[in-house]
């Protein structure tokens, strides 16, 4: 047998098990996203709630985000983490000194810009020391948002229900994502832009969904950035036994996810509930945004052996974590292979009597079904899945449209998870902001985080009553330091206006609107 042929054969082998394995894995989790039930709410008053919004450089969102939540959640308390801002977010968050109801915890530099888990932390070890002495940590609990978010005003009665936090099994809850712009269409988009939006909306609401309903089977719930849920009696065992709840990798989401699981407690998704944030509508912070979650999830390959070896993690569990922390690096295996049957291939059809045309009639024709079933479909079967769960108002040849989309998005990955491999290879883990259009000041590509941090960090958390305490050095070397508690006094920065205007309605706002008589209002594609 000649050589090509002998390196097309094992190529197309190896592409084959390739796709076998991702189809199969695709099938399982459409199959469980679509038999998994709808479940009850409960009483949310007899829980304590806080909420945690780190803030670098989000003045030109965090106005908007604080009133929704003061308005729709009334009685939850607001921790915002002003984490060495230069953009004015510190002169916005004083705005809001009058409220009790939203503290304010600043960091310094050179303490500071350490990354999300480090001014998560910060925020922790306030909360902490501030908390009633006879509080009940099962009964408190520490919600995660980005600065854009728009928090679902039911979620709490949602996740007080008897699968959630009802259980006192469970732990953390993570809730739904969604794309704010979807909902509230922003006027001068274009195609792309619009596209890209509806995208990442398919993405998170349909095959991210499924996702988790496959690891709700296995429980193994990962955590993600926004919109996440725990216990702060949680927080306090992970940052007993590992100083600080969150740690240094760069999905510290997924991370605090390993170490609740590690832990031998349950994690849960709630889709009756969601978050709303902004999509990104530009291909350049899109491939940084997910080059920092390929990298991440690199990073967390350390927690492998740990997981293996736990007798808390089920073999289910095991599974369905190793398959996440093995993705990135089977993209990288298969883009060499993918590409390599195309040059061989290319070869082989160069060298056929009649060129394309003699290949195609011999019977090359049937390498056409075969992309279609498995290249493209395991992609494009997530529009219909998306308009049946999530926008019954689309077509169907609209959701079609959207789901060979899809499949084109799904090669954003692909380049990332390259470029997150040149940063492993490199040592470089610096946090990389992601920039939004709406921004006053365009966030640098990279912000370099200082490699020896200072043993005591500057942090201080405003609210209307003056207290000093001390904080500790976390146990994985990031200072945060002293927190003083005192009483917030406005400080302008130049000529940095304080931006609050009305928060206007939304389709989001309306919760006994249905799907269907809202169409208008949630069309973000045409």
């Amino acid at each position: 047998m000649p050589v090509e042929i002998q390196s097309l054969a094992v190529l197309n082998t190896a592409a084959f098990l390739l796709c076998v394995y991702f189809c199969a894995y695709v099938l399982s989790i459409l199959v469980l996203h679509l038999r998994t039930p709808r479940s009850q709410g409960g009483d949310h008053t007899g829980f304590d709630w806080h909420i945690v919004i780190p803030c670098r450089n989000e003045a030109s969102v965090i106005a908007d985000t604080l009133h929704r939540l003061l308005r729709d959640l009334p009685d939850v308390t607001v921790w915002c983490v002003d984490d060495a801002s230069d953009d004015g977010t510190d002169a916005v968050l004083q705005s809001f000194s009058g409220d009790p109801r939203v503290r304010v915890v600043s960091r310094r530099l050179p303490d500071a810009v350490l990354g999300k888990g480090a001014a998560l932390n910060a925020a922790w070890q306030t909360i902490e020391r501030h908390l009633p002495a006879d509080v009940d940590p099962e009964r408190v609990i520490l919600g995660v948002l980005d600065a854009d978010s728009y928090l679902d005003p039911r979620c709490r009665s949602a996740l007080a229900g008897p699968r959630y936090f009802g259980s006192t099994a469970v732990a953390a809850v993570q809730v739904e994502v969604r794309m704010i712009q979807c909902a509230r269409p922003t006027a001068g988009m274009g195609r792309l832009a619009r596209l890209l939006v509806r995208l990442q909306d398919m993405e998170f609401r349909a095959p991210i969904a499924a996702m988790q309903s496959l690891r709700r089977y296995t429980a193994s719930v990962a955590m993600g950035g926004n919109g996440q849920f725990t216990r702060v009696s949680l927080l306090k065992q992970l940052a007993a036994e590992h100083g600080t709840p969150w740690h240094g990798a760069l999905l510290e989401d997924f991370e605090l996810g390993l170490h609740i699981l590690l832990q031998g407690s349950r994690t849960e998704y709630c889709a009756e509930s969601w978050v709303a944030q902004e999509a990104l509508t530009r291909i350049r912070p899109l491939i940084r945004q997910r080059t920092r979650w390929a990298q991440g999830s690199m990073q967390c390959g350390r927690y492998l052996a740990a997981v293996l070896h736990s007798r808390r993690v089920s073999n289910s569990a095991t599974l369905e974590i190793a398959h996440f922390l093995a993705a990135p690096w089977f993209q990288l295996l298969g883009t060499p292979v993918y590409l390599g049957c195309l040059a061989v291939l290319g070869w082989y059809v160069s060298r056929t009597p009649g060129g394309l045309t003699g290949w195609w009639t011999a019977g090359g024709w049937g390498v056409l079904p075969l992309i279609v079933v498995f290249g493209v479909l395991p992609f494009a079967i997530w529009g219909l899945v998306y308009r049946n769960r999530s926008e019954p108002h689309l077509s169907v040849s609209a959701a079609l449209g959207l789901g060979v989309s899809h499949w084109l998005y799904s090669y954003v990955q692909s380049v990332a998870v390259w470029f997150a491999f040149a940063r492993m290879l490199t040592s470089r883990s610096e946090w990389q902001k992601t920039a939004r259009d709406a921004d006053q000041t365009p966030a640098p590509d990279d912000v370099a985080a200082p490699k020896a941090p200072a043993a005591t960090g500057t942090g201080s958390a405003r609210t209307a009553g003056p207290v000093t305490a001390a904080g500790p050095v976390t146990g994985s070397g990031t200072a945060i330091g002293t927190a003083t508690v005192r009483r917030p006094h406005y400080r302008p920065r130049g000529t940095v206006s304080v931006p609050q205007p009305p928060v206007q309605p939304t389709p989001f706002d309306r919760p006994d609107v249905t799907v269907r008589s809202r169409k208008r209002d949630l069309t973000c594609t045409k």
